[in-house]
Order: C-alpha cells, then structure tokens, then sequence
C-alpha cells in the first residue's frame, strides 16, 4: 500500500512539474496540495507503519550478523534453554519471538523497545559492533514479561518446583525473586555454547 502511495504521489508530483499552468485554477491548488503535502504524508505514515511491523518479527531480529547465533539458540535441542523450549513449543508466535519476549508489557513498552531497535540499527551501520557474547540486556529481565503469558496457567501455577519454599510463588510474582535466579530458569540463549549443541530440525 505504501508503494501505491509512493507512485501516485510521484506521478502527480512530475504532472505538476510539467503543467506547472494546472495550479492557477482552484481545482489545480487543490490537486498540487493533495499531490506535495497530503500524498508524501500518508505515504510516509504508511510506510513508516509498515516498517515498525515489520521490525517486529524474528526474521528482522537475527537478520543482523551479531543476532544469528541468538537465532541459531532458538532451534537447541534441550529443554532447559527458556527461548528454545518456548519457540518449539509455540509458546510464543515463532514469527515474534524476540519482540514477544523482550518488549516490556508496559503502556510504552513498544515505543520503548521501538527506540531501542533504532539503537542497534545505529550500532549496526555506524557503531562498534559487540560480539554475540557480549550483548546484555539494558535492564534486568523484570518477571511481569512471563507473567503476561504464564499467570493464571495451570502448569506455572501448580509446578512442584514454585512451591519448593513457602511463598515462592507469591515473592516470584511480586518480582522479588527473578524467574531467571540460578537454579531457576537461569539457561538462556548460551551462545557461547552452540559449537557442542545439537540441534531440532523444526518444521
């Protein structure tokens, strides 16, 4: 749509360019008007809007070269790695994995993780590019990001290991205690360890 917009905004442009004589009627203004201002503007939104949906998905997300191996992690056959076991689980949508885990379910949490992807566009054409890692998360992983998925579910809330210790699962929920403390869900992506894993095929 976005392209439509572009096009017939740039046929109008050089038909006003070349009958410069159309603008001297009213008719004329109004269409030099809708043709120089209105069009690039919708034509911008659309595809500006375009663009923010697409830097949604995980295709976008590892499509840099320092993001692969994350991707790569995404396909470890273990089930202890969190990212793995919820992306070949369906747990999440596979087609936004990254945004649906590390977008922060906040009111500006989209517009949040949408100026920090700027970022990173930046450090990839412009920037020092870290390795694979060395990238850290900006804050620490706050556990109201699995809740929004996992509160209320039977299996998160009737798991042996949440009830271990008394009042776990209340201190897990009031976010004192992370979901990620070691001896918890504490193996992620490990990209440091892909060259002696093996792999699911996926479908």
């Amino acid at each position: 749509m976005s392209i439509l917009f572009a096009a017939v905004t740039i046929l109008l442009a050089i038909l006003i360019g070349w009958r410069p004589d159309l603008t001297r009627a009213a008719d004329g203004k109004i269409l030099a008007f809708i043709a120089l201002f209105i069009l690039p503007c919708v034509s911008m939104w659309s595809g500006g809007n375009y663009q923010l949906e697409r830097a949604t998905s995980t295709q976008f997300c590892v499509s840099c070269h320092v993001m692969e191996d994350y991707g790569r992690s995404l396909y470890i056959d273990d089930r202890s790695y969190v990212p793995a076991a919820h992306f070949q689980n369906n747990r999440i949508p596979r087609d936004q994995a990254c945004y649906t885990c590390h977008t922060d379910y906040t009111m500006f949490g989209g517009v949040k993780s949408k100026w920090r992807g700027l970022h990173h566009v930046y450090v990839q054409y412009i920037g020092k590019i870290p390795k694979p890692e060395d990238i850290k998360l900006y804050e620490p992983f706050n556990n109201r990001e699995c809740l929004h998925c996992h509160a209320g579910a039977r299996s998160f809330e009737d798991a042996a290991s949440h009830h271990k210790k008394l009042e776990l699962l209340e201190t897990v929920k009031a976010n004192k205690v992370s979901c990620m403390s070691s001896g918890c869900h504490d193996i992620i992506h490990e990209v440091g360890d892909l060259k002696d894993a093996k792999f699911w095929k996926g479908r």
